[in-house]
């Protein structure tokens, strides 16, 4: 399923934002983006987006800045014990040369350095909450269109289940499926079995007269049919994750479908079994964006 949360934050002079974005998947791949010295909260990080989300692509992206306010300057005592041998070179050249203000020596690149401060375990531990809980509010975000596509997809796959239902009733009324319908064709086939093999014993031709009444028989086919629309429409008023279930699903429908195909002895029910492969595609698309 298709989604997408934000969600931003601030503590201190600290400010933060959440994106993230989910689309489908077999099964549930988290991608996590942290900026550097924040790798400590990956694990919580994905312990969190594993418990709301099961099934999908999910990426998380997180964008942190801390004020400049923060920032503390720090020598750089290589850079400065530089800066000082440079000077002292020039002096032995140059003896007369006026001495150098302490504001130019610091004024030099790479003689301060810019750091954040250290921060203590408290500091640490409750930023990485606030991250965390900001990480929250972006999947709520995220939740909640998913599960707004996953309304509008239960409303399609709802109206194609009751389209199953009607087809599997159309075959169960088809006229070719009438006892005469099927004496009638079985004589007819055992006509052309006599033509063809005169020498035939009854012994035999009444075994292959049962193979052909066999293979007529859709019963079974129509019965799962009926089954596994009802299991179908179980898992749609249960709720929550059903993706994968809903999927073993579709691929028993479109067994049945085929075998009905197989089995039909009339251009209706051929019709009919077609028009229930069709009506199982489409739903089986829909299925791939189900959590």
């Amino acid at each position: 399923m298709t989604g997408f949360g934000r969600a931003e934050g601030t503590l201190g002079t600290a400010r933060w934002t959440w994106e993230l974005r989910s689309v489908n998947g077999k099964g549930l791949d988290v991608r996590l983006r942290l900026p550097g010295g924040l790798e400590s909260i990956e694990t919580q990080a994905r312990e969190i987006v594993s418990r709301r989300v099961s099934r999908g692509n999910v990426s998380a992206n997180l964008s942190y800045q801390r004020g400049q306010g923060d920032l503390v300057p720090q020598v750089n005592e290589t850079g400065l014990n530089a800066v000082l041998a440079s000077l002292e070179a020039i002096r032995a050249h140059v003896p007369d040369a006026a001495p150098v203000a302490l504001e130019a020596i610091l004024a030099q690149k790479g003689v301060i350095d810019w750091k954040e401060p250290e921060e203590d375990e408290t500091e640490r531990e409750a930023l990485e909450t606030a991250l965390l809980e900001g990480l929250g509010e972006a999947l709520n975000a995220l939740c909640a269109m998913r599960a707004s596509e996953g309304r509008a997809i239960e409303t399609v796959l709802r109206g194609q289940l009751a389209t199953i239902a009607d087809l599997t009733q159309q075959a169960e009324d088809a006229p070719c499926r009438s006892l005469d319908a099927i004496r009638a064709r079985l004589s007819a086939q055992v006509a052309a079995l006599m033509e063809t093999g005169a020498g035939l014993e009854p012994a035999r031709l009444h075994q292959e007269a049962a193979l052909l009444a066999t293979k007529a028989d859709i019963r079974e086919e129509l019965d799962r049919l009926v089954a596994h629309v009802a299991a179908a429409r179980a898992l749609l008023d249960k709720g929550g994750p059903v993706g994968r279930r809903f999927d073993f699903l579709a691929q028993e429908f479109n067994r049945e479908a085929n075998t009905l195909c197989s089995k039909s002895n009339g251009t209706e029910l051929t019709a009919i079994g077609l028009e229930l492969k069709t009506v199982i595609d489409q739903m089986r698309e829909q299925i791939q964006n189900l959590e």
